[in-house]
């Protein structure tokens, strides 16, 4: 099974009050190891860049609303080429997958508005797979951000000063294993599935395989204080409490 683990950077929250995407990021996953197969795209907005969105991700230091200080190394995008120019070349790379988002219903609004202007088909919301929505339903109460769920898995985010698509997408993709139950003790972000041994027979088909040693309980005390009072309201009927 072929997925791809995205994210987007844009000038602002509304497509539909102007603005627009300057970057995208995609890693591809199949059978949930990473291929070592990346998208990076920067994107000329055709806009400027409000200080705000600026602040956040640091591009376009060259299109700012409100003219600054050039950024030494920063990334300019009067330069790069706009969405029309690109969105075939990154539907291409997506192709048929699965997509993988966190708060996915952002990037897919913002997607699909610079696919239609650039008379591109659209891409379904059904693709997409919300990983932030399903860290709210692993984790009710707790918080479900990037940067939480990196800390609750162990996940190394210390290059994350500002958020980048492709930095973020490589991050997401290891925080999504972790979801769905657990990265491989050899899993390497960006390193292809290794090949089958020579003479191996049989199905070569990946499957997960148990953890050398189990992983500690993460649940907090207030986690399962607040488990504990929802089973209350539910009453003895609740079907988690006729196995007890």
């Amino acid at each position: 099974m072929r997925e791809i683990v995205l994210d987007t950077e844009t000038t602002g929250l509304e497509p539909t009050e102007g603005d627009r995407i300057v970057e995208i990021g995609a890693v591809e996953l199949f059978n949930h190891l990473p291929t070592g197969k990346t998208y990076h795209q920067y994107i000329n907005p055709e806009r400027g860049m409000p200080l705000g969105a600026f602040n956040i991700h640091g591009i376009g230091h060259d299109i700012l609303e409100q003219p600054g200080q050039p950024v030494p190394g920063g990334i300019t995008l009067r330069d790069k080429p706009v969405f029309a120019r690109i969105g075939q070349a990154f539907l291409d790379f997506i192709g048929d997958a699965r997509l993988v988002a966190h708060n996915a219903g952002f990037d897919m609004k913002f997607l699909n508005f610079e696919l239609e202007r650039a008379g591109l088909p659209g891409l379904p919301g059904a693709r997409a797979i919300d990983t932030a929505a399903m860290a709210r339903t692993k984790f009710p109460g707790s918080p479900a951000s990037l940067d939480a769920l990196c800390r609750r898995f162990g996940i190394d985010n210390s290059m994350r000063e500002k958020h980048g698509a492709l930095l973020d997408s490589e991050i997401l993709a290891e925080v999504y294993l972790e979801l769905i139950g657990g990265r491989q003790p050899d899993l390497v972000l960006g390193s292809a599935a290794p090949a089958p041994a020579m003479g191996a027979t049989g199905d070569t088909t990946w499957r997960p395989r148990p953890r050398p040693e189990p992983l500690p309980p993460r649940i907090t005390e207030a986690e399962t204080a607040a488990h504990a009072a929802m089973l209350a309201k539910l009453g003895d009927a609740a079907i988690w409490k006729q196995n007890a």
